[in-house]
């Protein structure tokens, strides 16, 4: 099998390079509107296109983009039809209530958690139109964690699960994210 995909990745990277950053991070805009779509795979990608550094600030800055319009899309399109509806359905205005009450804490480490579908989030979040401030706050420090995980996972599944020093970054990075989160609330009253 890795014979197979080891050409076509190799081909991918050398695409992302030849095209250059945009390409980099146009994947990881579309990625935050199609649900679809891996982002532990493009943020990979720009790791190895464009190192770990330069791949995890184009990842980290094009995934919070793309959260931003999805939330504004989402809001736009599906807004006004999805409170229409609350307002007939009493299960659907409760859910939209519980999300409405979400903390900007609890919000952060949803973001932050790998396998959270950020698609949900951002829908979501357009629909019950959160808090904009909360929101990319909440994007900026929850995408820290994320971005790092999936670009060290996808960069090498095997040395990264299997480097204590890596997973130990990437603890200390939810736990970080976590707290900033909290200073964040309580100094800006978002809780």
């Amino acid at each position: 099998m890795s014979e197979f995909l080891t050409p076509i990745i190799s081909q991918i990277i050398e695409l992302l390079k030849h095209y250059g950053f945009l390409s980099g991070c146009f994947i990881i805009i579309l990625e935050s509107m199609i649900p679809i779509l891996p982002l532990g795979v493009f943020v990979a990608f720009n790791f190895s296109a464009f190192g770990i550094f330069l791949g995890f600030i184009l990842s980290y800055i094009s995934t919070i983009i793309g959260c931003i319009i999805a939330y504004f899309l989402s809001n736009k399109m599906l807004g006004i039809y999805i409170n229409k509806k609350s307002k007939e359905h009493q299960k659907l205005e409760k859910i939209i209530e519980k999300l409405k009450k979400i903390s900007f804490s609890n919000l952060v480490l949803i973001i932050a958690l790998p396998f959270t579908p950020a698609f949900l989030v951002n829908i979501s979040a357009g629909i019950i139109k959160m808090d904009l401030k909360k929101f990319i706050l909440s994007l900026m420090i929850g995408k820290i964690s994320i971005v790092y995980f999936w670009g060290m996972v996808g960069k090498s599944l095997i040395d990264s699960l299997g480097d204590i020093k890596t997973i130990l970054l990437i603890l200390v990075s939810l736990a970080f994210s976590y707290l900033l989160s909290k200073i964040i609330s309580k100094r800006l009253n978002l809780e």
